[in-house]
């Protein structure tokens, strides 16, 4: 199952995409679709869809995941925030992927095991679950990367449970166990402790070219 998570935004928003083979994660290709201050809102939601539509065509996911939208002090960044996002989902609509959202802490619980985490623990511990080779960067890359891995782990623990294609992040993860990604997880939490990188190799793949 290949899986595209997306950290919406206008000036930069960060993808990921990883496929799921089990119990395993991988990377397939990571980083940030940049549009230039110059373009007018409506061209820079048109560059973000154009980008998105290539990224899709080209890796065929089945699923994207969308952090879900707070409002913050910040009116005018909430609102552009939701304007990308109003794009992403027609992307996703036209091209038949079902969407599944994610708030922040629940993409920090399902990498880093704790909501508190700082950044640079969510990217550390994104490279130790998915086996990379080095330090996803930038952090709109990780934390879409993040995102991916929080929706592969719940459709692979929720798969059987009915509920629509939005808000599956509103169902309540399930109790700590013995699942395979959950012994990844506390296995890739040992290693960042004792500072052992990760025991997988994953070549990054060119960023496709992001709009102007």
């Amino acid at each position: 199952m290949i899986i595209l998570g997306i950290d919406p935004g206008t000036a930069m928003l960060g993808y990921g995409i990883i496929e799921r083979t089990g119990p395993r994660l991988r990377s397939i290709d990571y980083g940030v679709i940049s549009t230039s201050s110059r373009l007018t809102l409506p061209e820079r939601l048109d560059a973000i869809h154009l980008a998105l539509t290539d990224l899709i065509e080209l890796h065929n996911p089945v699923i994207m995941g969308v952090e879900r939208l707070f409002f913050t002090k910040n009116v005018q960044t909430a609102f552009a925030v939701g304007q990308a996002r109003g794009v992403i989902l027609l992307a996703a609509a036209q091209h038949g992927l079902e969407v599944r959202e994610a708030t922040p802490n629940e993409v920090k619980v399902a990498t880093a095991g704790h909501g508190g985490a700082a950044k640079e623990q969510v990217q550390r511990m994104v490279q130790a679950i998915l086996g990379m080779a080095e330090l996803p960067q930038p952090d709109d890359a990780a934390d879409a990367l993040a995102i991916a891995i929080c929706v592969a782990n719940r459709e692979r623990s929720v798969s059987r449970i009915p509920t629509g294609p939005l808000d599956r992040s509103a169902i309540n993860p399930p109790s700590a166990g013995s699942t395979p990604y959950e012994k990844a997880v506390r296995e890739a939490l040992r290693r960042e402790r004792l500072g052992v990188g990760p025991n997988r190799h994953s070549t990054r793949v060119p960023e496709p070219k992001t709009a102007s």
